[in-house]
């Protein structure tokens, strides 16, 4: 048998199991595979301070199908303080234009270079909260308020990978020109994820509108800011955050040369890592549909890291003291490349890096090579209902069945509790003592509640973890949700 022969033998099994699983599971179970509302994203970008940004905007455009991109906005920063580099993001879209047509063979919804040129737009070229007042409205802050004005009952995600000070005079201009219950319907509309406080506008902001939605490790990089920061997890263990226990070698300029950077048009347009690869890049991990996150519940964790909702306390390297509740960092504990525990926030981002890598280098291969010559995710599917009721004590039967590989790929499976991010709590704690699962590496396994005179009940996470064997693999996810009852 030829090998095209195989491989259509195994897509046709494939589409057999799929199809005979739907008429057993029916339509509950299917639900559960439907792909969410494609998030609407605008970002904030203080490109060309450093080559972070550029970086962050190449993996950003191989993953554009995920979301409706509805602004690319240069801004300032605390690193770029008088100017704005638009004409990076226009050089970055221009590669983009070579491959998107590749792209489109693999997946579909790719945007046009034509709409995303046209949403490209500059921020005021001043510091922080100096650019903001009567008379400074931007083109990047009419952008963001056109946006939300939009009859789309989506909400808009703004991606701060520079100063976040275009968003705070949409903001601003907003609450100068309109009633407060019209003010409060704006902000209700947005959705903030900042890489720290980069200008002084962002402690003004959260104080300024205490129901915004907001994720951030607050702080600026003068007195450890960055270092302390859940979104240096993403590739700062030898730089901002100091840490140990992720593979450095799959972030660092060697893989990324031969990963990235040998891959056509776009991947020529990504910089050399002078600081730390792609700081940006955590705004974004969590929207892309992989299983995993819920961008609406930083609480439960993804490849953009884990966040909790709460007042943090003052630190040496905060602009201002906090004044309410936001999405803020967050700790998991986690075994790391070297075989030990690591405990910290930006382990809620690294825990994930080799599978994020692995799906960036095949987006790469994705923008020059045909769909036969490259790899593509499985489908990841549960054979049960995604929410369970269970007793201490008891035995639970999860199931992996009718999930498949496009590509005719072999399947491996990997069953976990996600401690950190449930509820329930057993005597060992939170963490630091794994739920027991037999046959956690097959399609079919038991998971055993623990029984314990001391814990507190509630939820428990279940990640189904599944790769296949193509190259690089890549892993897409469902979640389990069991409530633990007496």
């Amino acid at each position: 048998m030829t090998s095209r022969l195989r491989t259509w033998v195994a897509r046709a099994s494939a589409l057999c199991v799929m199809l005979l699983f739907g008429l057993l599971s029916g339509t509950a179970a299917l639900a559960q595979n439907e792909p969410r509302d494609r998030p609407r994203v605008i970002v904030l970008t203080d490109i060309e301070n450093e080559p972070d940004d550029a970086q962050s905007l190449v993996r950003f455009l191989v993953y554009s199908n995920q979301w409706d991109v509805e602004g690319l906005v240069a801004t300032t920063s605390i690193h770029l303080r008088d100017h704005t580099a638009s004409w990076r993001i226009r050089e970055i879209v221009e590669a983009y234009a070579k491959v998107r047509d590749n792209l489109t063979l693999h997946e579909p919804g790719f945007p046009t270079a034509e709409h995303l040129r046209s949403v490209v737009r500059d921020g005021q070229p001043a510091y922080g909260l100096a650019a903001i007042g009567e008379g400074k409205i931007s083109p990047g802050a009419q952008l963001i308020i056109d946006a939300v004005d939009r009859d789309d009952p989506r909400p808009v995600w703004v991606l701060g990978w520079g100063g976040p000070n275009t968003l705070a005079q949409a903001l601003w201009t907003v609450r100068e020109n309109r009633s407060p219950e019209a003010l409060q319907r704006f902000v209700s509309r947005l959705r903030v994820y900042t890489i720290s406080d980069q200008d002084d506008s962002g402690p003004w902001i959260r104080s300024a509108f205490p129901d915004l939605f907001y994720i951030a490790s607050p702080g600026v990089h003068a007195g450890g800011g960055y270092h302390a920061s859940t979104w240096s997890g993403i590739s700062g263990d030898r730089f901002h955050g100091r840490f140990a226990g992720a593979d450095h070698a799959i972030v660092d300029n060697p893989w990324l040369d031969t990963h990235v950077r040998a891959f056509g048009p776009l991947g020529a347009q990504y910089p050399h890592t002078e600081f730390i690869m792609e700081g940006d890049t955590p705004s974004f991990l969590n929207l892309i549909d992989n299983g995993l996150s819920d961008p609406e519940r930083p609480d439960l964790g993804g490849w953009g890291g884990r966040y909790e909702l709460y007042t943090p306390r003052t630190r040496a390297w905060f602009l201002s003291p906090e004044t309410r509740p936001f999405w803020t960092n967050a700790e998991d504990e986690v075994i790391g490349v070297d075989g030990a525990w690591h405990t910290g926030n930006q382990e809620t981002i690294w825990r994930w890096r080799e599978a994020y890598q692995n799906d960036f280098a095949a987006r790469m291969q994705w923008t020059v090579k045909p769909y036969a010559e490259a790899n593509h995710p499985p489908v990841a599917r549960l054979g049960h209902p995604d929410s369970l009721s269970a007793k201490p004590g008891q035995v639970v039967e999860l199931s992996a069945t009718g999930s498949t590989d496009p590509d005719g790929d072999d399947l491996t499976y990997n069953w976990f509790v996600y401690n950190e991010a449930g509820t329930f709590v057993t005597s060992q704690g939170r963490t630091g003592a794994p739920v027991r699962i037999d046959d956690a590496d097959k399609a079919l396994a038991r998971l055993t509640v623990p029984e314990s005179r001391l814990f507190r009940l509630g939820e428990m996470q279940v990640i189904l973890a599944v790769t296949d064997r193509g190259e690089p693999p890549i892993t897409r996810y469902r979640r389990v949700v069991i409530d633990v009852r007496p």
